[in-house]
């Protein structure tokens, strides 16, 4: 395991927390919406899976990374 790796992988995953989160949460209520904010909010939606798969697939290395030298 590669603890530095790790640490910003959860560092990303914290930030993406904080900037989109809310963004792409549920929203409670009926409310009209526009097509606009529909749009907008498919926008959202992609980028925060985009970058959640950017730091997935850095966790997934962090945990896979093995020692290289002699043992």
């Amino acid at each position: 395991m590669d603890p530095n790796r790790l640490k910003e992988a959860y560092q990303q995953l914290e930030s993406l927390e904080d900037r989109l989160a809310y963004k792409v949460r549920p929203r409670s209520g009926m409310s009209t919406t526009s097509l606009d904010q529909i749009d907008q909010r498919q926008k959202d939606l992609a980028n925060f899976t985009l970058e959640l798969k950017d730091i997935m697939k850095e966790f997934m290395l962090a945990f896979a990374k093995q020692g290289t030298g002699p043992r």
